[in-house]
């Protein structure tokens, strides 16, 4: 387990942070935007935007995975806003957007570098990456709507990479995630990865 090492802020005032996210319906990918709004108040932790009830039980999946990677889960009154609101969402591959989108508010992840970039992935508790179904269609919808890269598991990395016009990154754990937002260090080729057995 890495631990953060950088300097952690303790909000004293609103956050607010966005991260890229995609849905699926059918066959068809929905982009997917992911807010975090960190306030003061007793700590809580809503996800809002109509999401299914795997998508409600992320929270519990986010708060274990953040902690377990060696990051601060906020004690603070966080509302996750999932838009547009208009659609339902469904699955578990928003995990990803969510955590990271929590880091950023928090300020142990830089937020200038969630700009044009899509994360796709469901967390285990210790803060690994398990691969999600409706990749091909999420790059896609993340190609759309003007992203021009997509954090994957790894086992997903070769499916996003038949959507062309994307950058692939492949990540195995959170913190490798919170590391490439950080650093911009990949922390592996996509294409180079071997597949697990």
């Amino acid at each position: 387990m890495r631990a953060y090492t950088g300097k952690r802020r303790r909000s004293t005032h609103t956050m607010l942070s966005i991260a890229g996210g995609c849905a699926v319906i059918g066959i068809t990918g929905v982009p997917v935007a992911v807010e975090a709004d960190l306030a003061r108040g007793l700590p809580a932790f809503d996800i809002v935007g109509l999401p299914d009830s795997t998508v409600r039980e992320s929270r519990e999946r986010v708060r274990a995975a953040i902690r377990n990677s060696g990051y601060e889960f906020p004690l603070a009154r966080i509302t996750v806003n999932l838009a547009p609101a208009h659609i339902r969402k469904v699955g578990v591959g928003l995990d990803l957007p969510v955590a990271v989108s929590i880091l950023a508010a928090s300020g142990q992840v830089p937020a200038r570098n969630l700009d044009r970039t899509t994360f796709i992935g469901e967390l285990s508790l210790d803060g690994a990456l398990r691969p999600v179904r409706g990749v091909l269609p999420g790059c896609a919808a993340a190609r759309s709507s003007g992203s021009s890269c997509v954090v994957v598991p790894f086992e997903n990395a070769r499916e996003a990479q038949c959507v062309s016009g994307l950058d692939v990154i492949a990540v195995g754990t959170l913190s490798e995630v919170a590391d490439y937002l950080s650093s911009g260090a990949v922390p592996c080729p996509a294409r180079s990865r071997p597949e697990r057995p």
